[in-house]
């Protein structure tokens, strides 16, 4: 067996399940789940349309196994939304590659990028986070045999990571470097000044960055969250040297269930991972495929699902507001809230009073160097219908203001 299974961390849902385990939720209240960042509004019918009609077609659909590199037709209809979204020129060739959603690509690409395992006597190899994190980075490092490095993040700056704070010898041995803006679970976006930093970093040690993206598509000031290919064209990095950022369709157009999404950037690493991909078995269903170029085409139904989140976290937010450390965030469908006393006390009393499901913070997040920025923190998944999370959100406000105070 690896020898670095024993060192994966249970995810956060099979902890919360544990958590939970041996409560009887008060039967008053029906049960409401504001636990797993699911996306739940509708799909588009123009997207379950090309699904079907792809099944259907005489030739194609089932009938024939994909290419890894998938359909240009597919990649095309990527290369025109990173033009019509971030005004980049990309190439469909060379620079963008299909996967079956962004967390089985940002999984396998760290075993692209990574080397030198850690007990091959050679300096360990760090994998740079985040730190609240997704957990797939933790995971992907270990079983690539590197070593995870947790970078604190500034409560008071939004929970923005403390770059500065990671020492040269760190930074010297870094194969990897996760990002994820908007971030989960904070919904904080990386200004290009952060970008420049962080890409100087790589230029003077020579690690890969991989850009998470997925929440891209949602969000609530007027100005788009900056994407990391937009900011590397800014700051006259047209080659994208050095990165690749992963995209998905689950979030930005609801198909959680199609897995779809794609990587591009640096063509020598596309072109790496594509290598690893032949091998690995990870191509795109012709029919998935079909469904995708549909989404990648239309913006009509982005725009209606961003109007829906606008308008949930329009009533939801000014409620728990008043009774919790929360604002709207910049992007994505999270609130990162503050809370009195224990994260996982606060969420097993009110699962067990309220029949409410938040997911503690301090399982999003890893103590490191004494502290676990997500303590004292629940995250909650807006992904409900509105009337849903305003009920929620009620529930959450009686629970703080009569068993909480």
């Amino acid at each position: 067996m690896n020898p670095y299974l024993p060192s994966l961390q249970a995810y956060p849902f099979e902890r919360l399940r544990q958590l939970f385990a041996g409560i009887t939720p008060n039967p008053a209240y029906r049960p409401i789940s504001l636990g797993i960042g699911e996306p739940r509004h509708a799909t588009p019918e123009l997207i379950k349309q090309a699904y079907c009609d792809a099944i259907l077609a005489p030739q194609g659909g089932l009938s024939a196994y994909p290419g890894t590199l998938g359909e240009l037709a597919l990649r095309q209809s990527m290369a025109h939304w990173l033009q019509r979204r971030y005004n980049l020129n990309v190439d469909p060739a060379t620079q963008i590659l299909p996967v079956n959603g962004s967390r089985e690509a940002l999984f396998a690409f760290a075993q692209t990028v990574l080397g030198a395992p850690r007990d091959s006597g050679a300096a360990p190899a760090w994998v740079v986070c985040p730190n609240p994190f997704y957990q797939i980075y933790e995971g992907a490092a270990l079983l690539g045999g590197a070593q995870p490095y947790y970078v604190p993040s500034v409560a008071s700056r939004n929970f923005a990571q403390d770059w500065d704070s990671v020492p040269a010898e760190v930074w010297a041995q870094t194969q990897l470097l996760f990002v994820c803006s908007p971030g989960n679970p904070t919904g904080a976006v990386m200004p290009l000044d952060e970008w420049a930093k962080l890409f100087a970093l790589s230029d003077q040690y020579g690690f890969v960055i991989a850009s998470d993206e997925c929440y891209s598509e949602i969000y609530f000031r007027d100005e788009a969250p900056l994407g990391g290919l937009e900011a590397a064209a800014k700051l006259g990095r047209s080659d994208f040297k050095n990165l690749v950022a992963f995209t998905s369709l689950s979030k930005r157009s609801n198909v959680p269930g199609m897995r779809s999404g794609f990587c591009a950037g640096d063509a020598k690493l596309i072109q790496s991972f594509l290598l690893y991909r032949t091998y690995h078995g990870s191509a795109m269903s012709p029919v998935v495929q079909a469904a995708s170029v549909a989404a990648w085409n239309d913006e009509e139904h982005v725009l209606d699902n961003r109007a829906q989140y606008r308008a949930k976290f329009a009533q939801v937010t000014p409620l728990l507001s008043a009774v919790l450390d929360v604002a709207l965030p910049d992007a994505g469908f999270y609130l990162w809230a503050g809370v009195k006393g224990s994260d996982t006390e606060f969420a097993m009393e009110l699962y067990a009073l309220y029949n409410v499901t938040v997911l503690p913070g301090s399982y999003l997040a890893r103590e490191a160097r004494g502290v676990n920025p997500g303590a004292q923190r629940i995250r909650m998944a807006l992904v409900a219908e509105t009337a849903e999370c305003v009920e929620a959100a009620e529930r959450i406000v009686q629970f703080v203001q009569q068993e909480r105070i």
